[in-house]
């Protein structure tokens, strides 16, 4: 059976509409103006919601668990870095891996309100798409920057891919430095879980309480071969499974 004239052109319409709506949420992203409205209005809230959180006082010590080991690479699922910037050391310099996403514009707009350091590029996959994708030139520059005394604040799963897994680039990172991982997870008892995400994004909200637990360091020695680099890799996957259900639990979350 055909379908009617009028059904047809309903249907045109529907899909040129669609197409104009993403057309219009495209340019709109990619407006200076409007990323750096959103950036003020979103770094605002989110420090506003860290203050208003109170800390359980099950948090980790990062001056004592670190001692001797600055600077670090701080680990994190993607979804649940909402509130990292606020929760740093003041007196320690940060530097966080941002990919070069527009829709990452923001995200980096409110990193650098906080007052750190952005790098932009992909540091989960280095061997594929390494160029297309800023990983060898994000790799260079997060070793700059560890050797100048700078902290990495790094998303350990790659975008896109298999959440909840360590990449292979955030291990290879410490083996070309020689600096640490450190697996790291903040959870609020109030938030938003966007459950159609693909990570679960978690949005922190105020008025509750909240926790931030740090994972023991995680050393990749400079000769580590592929396998030793699986292990570690594995390590840095179940660590911060751990320190993630540790703070979930702190704050009276369920795993």
């Amino acid at each position: 059976m055909k379908v009617p004239e009028a059904e047809s052109a309903r249907k045109r319409a529907r899909s040129a509409w669609s197409f104009d709506m993403r057309r219009f949420g495209k340019s709109l992203l990619g407006s200076d103006r409007f990323q750096t409205i959103a950036a003020a209005g979103l770094g605002g809230f989110f420090a506003l919601t860290y203050r208003l959180n109170r800390d359980t006082g099950n948090s980790s010590d990062a001056h004592s668990l670190l001692e001797g080991q600055w600077p670090v690479i701080f680990a994190l699922w993607h979804g649940q870095q909402l509130l990292i910037p606020y929760a740093a050391p003041r007196d320690q310099r940060f530097a966080s891996l941002v990919s070069r996403s527009t829709d990452a514009e923001i995200n980096a707009r409110v990193i650098e309100r906080a007052g750190h350091q952005v790098i932009r590029g992909s540091g989960g996959r280095v061997r594929r798409f390494a160029n297309r994708k800023g990983g060898v030139k994000a790799m260079l520059s997060m070793r700059d920057a560890l050797r100048a005394g700078t902290n990495i604040v790094m998303i350990a799963d790659i975008s896109k891919g298999a959440p909840r897994q360590a990449g292979d680039g955030i291990v290879r990172l410490a083996k070309l430095t020689g600096r640490p991982i450190v697996p790291m997870a903040l959870a609020t008892s109030r938030n938003h879980v966007v459950r159609r995400s693909w990570d679960q994004t978690t949005i922190n909200l105020p008025f509750g309480r909240r926790c931030l637990r740090l994972g023991e360091p995680i050393h990749v020695a400079a000769d580590a071969d592929d396998a030793e680099l699986e292990a570690a890799r594995l390590r840095v996957t179940a660590d911060l499974d751990r320190v993630t259900g540790e703070a979930r639990a702190s704050v009276g979350q369920r795993p």
